[in-house]
């Protein structure tokens, strides 16, 4: 009991690192304090759930999937889209797979078996808890337009572009054509428009 104990409290521990990892793609766009793997994971997770309800599938999987999307990346860092060109890096399922090898059985396939279903993009969740990850690219680039930041029209672009249901495309288009703090008058004019 005492090894699987460890092996967990390693897992957990190595996959905080998430919270201090930057988004790379962000530093070559030139954010000075970019978000980290973590608070991209959580914002992703929160949209797989809302893209799943409104697509017919389970939000708990998606959202459950969208939390490991990115757990890889304690090992192989977020390497920017220009780097993959010239590196080769193992699959996500065989990251994971060294990640949970001294994770108790249960744990261990539970994570595995996230991850494999996210990369095999067959599953309805699966496809949402993608989109989830594009959305989420958009709308932090937008964001980042906001603040100042003129780079981040390529990642809203591309993650447009990415973007399969119905539901994710909503979201999109209206993402793109509302300011990032609108709600906040919304609210504060009792929930109509600004």
């Amino acid at each position: 009991m005492t090894s699987d104990v460890t092996g967990l409290t390693d897992l957990l521990y190595e996959f905080g690192l998430l919270k201090r990892y930057k988004r790379t793609g962000w530093l070559v766009a030139g954010v000075r304090d970019p978000e980290s793997v973590a608070d991209h994971s959580f914002r992703t997770a929160v949209i797989a759930a809302v893209i799943a309800q409104l697509e017919g599938g389970d939000p708990q999987r998606a959202a459950f999937m969208a939390l490991f999307h990115d757990s890889q990346e304690t090992r192989v860092t977020d390497i920017p889209y220009l780097g993959k060109r010239y590196l080769k890096a193992a699959s996500n399922e065989e990251v994971t797979a060294d990640q949970t090898r001294d994770v108790a059985g249960p744990v261990a396939d539970m994570v595995r078996d996230a991850v494999a279903e996210y990369e095999e993009k067959t599953s309805i969740e699966a496809v949402c808890a993608r989109d989830a990850d594009k959305l989420e690219c958009l709308l932090q680039a937008v964001e980042y337009r906001e603040q100042g930041n003129h780079n981040t029209q390529g990642w809203i672009d591309s993650s447009l572009a990415a973007i399969t249901t119905t539901t994710g495309k909503r979201l999109a288009e209206e993402a793109l054509s509302t300011g990032t703090l609108d709600w906040v008058v919304r609210v504060l004019n009792g929930g109509g428009a600004p």
